[in-house]
């Protein structure tokens, strides 16, 4: 999900990533299964499902030196890699997950699907060979919270994405501006480049992007929700959260983002805006780079992190990204978790990220990366900072494609609803799912 100065072919593959990001949030869960085998065959083939990118060339010279390496390692083993189109994996790994005869032996899953998938019974546990693995170690905290479900590791991260601040150069030394280092500075900032410059967006935001408001309400001490014992609450509606989505959906007015245009917008379209010169800021992952540069903004921008509350802190990012699983129905589980483990080792990761911009999992190999690719440094603060993770539930699935986030924050963009009551209704919402889910 990340692109830095990357070639052309990489920074296609940065758009695929983004939406992949964005299905795998919003994809149905399969039904409840329990297709659990009691073989561990030692040879024989493995099946493998990754998602497909615009330009999945680059990718698959990697994987299939990570299978060389794998095979080397693993004599009588053969792999066989099947590239799925995002738009249909969700009915895909649902068979998988009723029909063990058809499944793949490993996965590539989009990490908001992590509880569902594991409530639906289709992910092994692998939390033992997770904890003897050496590269495993020095695997970021958000990222390996992405892929564990009641203190139980069901993957190995593969890539991750986060967002951060993009600014026009040219148009904050035309205003004689100064980047902003506080929340309040960013919003009194965007504000007088509307006034100046009417024809601009000052920070493009958008009511339907759920992931560039996150930050206002974590980095106000707002959490989604919280979790007692197995159970979790929404906590949309608590003080601190408020504060936070009031001054997210400050931005929208004539003053900033008119509402009747923005209120819509979606994280694609508030990057598109900032791309094709119509805004002087935007909320932008490291994943948005090739969309930019193919746009007016192209050689006139910079990024930063998104700051926080106080001058010195970064907001908190949400960690996006991708997950290697194996599926509890294999019949060659040793060798799924060896493969699990090469397709996303260090090796691998850094490989994937000089072919593909991926943003590697492991803290040390991306601190390697950025000495190649200054470009991604905001991010890798960003991440350093303490970047956070959707609740860990199974509902999430439902809530996330029920709109419930962008629902409220388009009431209050919209004037139908005050901060109070769109939280409280949206925090209704996420209880109710809550329960269901069990």
């Amino acid at each position: 999900m990340n692109r830095a100065t990357a070639a052309p072919r990489r920074r296609s593959a940065a758009l695929a990533a983004l939406t992949v990001a964005a299905l795998t949030a919003t994809a149905c869960a399969p039904q409840s299964s329990d297709a659990s085998s009691d073989k561990d065959e030692k040879s024989g083939t493995l099946r493998v499902w990754l998602f497909q990118e615009v330009n999945n060339k680059p990718k698959e010279d990697v994987v299939n030196s990570a299978i060389a390496s794998f095979k080397k390692a693993n004599d009588g083993a053969d792999v066989k890699v099947e590239y799925i189109p995002v738009e249909t994996r969700a009915e895909k790994i649902k068979a998988a997950f009723n029909d063990p005869k058809s499944a793949p032996d490993v996965i590539e899953y989009g990490n908001t699907d992590t509880a569902g998938y594991v409530k639906d019974g289709g992910l092994a546990d692998i939390t033992k060979e997770f904890g003897d693995w050496a590269d495993g170690k020095d695997t970021d905290p958000t990222a390996r919270e992405s892929v564990t479900v009641d203190g139980k590791v069901y993957g190995a991260p593969y890539f991750v994405g986060v967002r951060a601040l993009y600014y026009r150069t040219d148009v904050f030394k035309e205003l004689k501006l100064d980047v902003p280092k506080t929340q309040a500075e960013l919003i009194a900032t965007a504000k007088k480049i509307r006034k100046a410059k009417p024809e601009l967006y000052g920070l493009a935001v958008g009511g339907a992007y759920t992931y560039g408001a996150m930050p206002f309400l974590w980095s106000n001490g707002g959490e989604i929700a919280t979790k007692s014992g197995e159970k979790y609450t929404s906590a949309l509606n608590s003080a601190e959260s408020r504060k936070g989505i009031e001054a997210y959906t400050s931005l929208f007015g004539d003053d900033n983002c008119p509402a009747a245009k923005c209120a819509g917008m979606g994280g694609n379209d508030t990057v598109t805006a900032f791309a094709s010169g119509k805004a002087g800021m935007a909320i932008g992952g490291d994943f948005s780079r090739a969309a930019v540069e193919a746009g007016k903004a192209n050689g006139k921008f910079a990024v930063v992190p998104l700051p926080g509350v106080k001058e010195g802190e970064i907001a908190p990012a949400f960690a996006g990204g991708n997950n290697i699983g194996v599926l509890k129905s294999t019949e060659r589980r040793t060798l799924a978790v060896e493969l699990a483990k090469e397709l996303a080792g260090k090796k691998t990761q850094g490989e994937l990220f000089e072919a593909m911009g991926f943003l590697p999992t492991f803290t040390d190999v991306r601190n390697q990366v950025a000495e190649k690719e200054p470009f991604i440094k905001p991010f890798i603060d960003t991440l350093a900072a303490g970047a956070k993770f959707v609740p860990a539930s199974p509902a999430w699935g439902q809530i996330d494609a029920s709109l419930v986030l962008p629902t409220m924050f388009q009431e209050v963009a919209s004037g139908r609803k005050d901060v109070e009551a769109a939280s409280a209704d949206a925090a209704k919402k996420m209880d109710d799912a809550f329960t269901n889910a069990g």
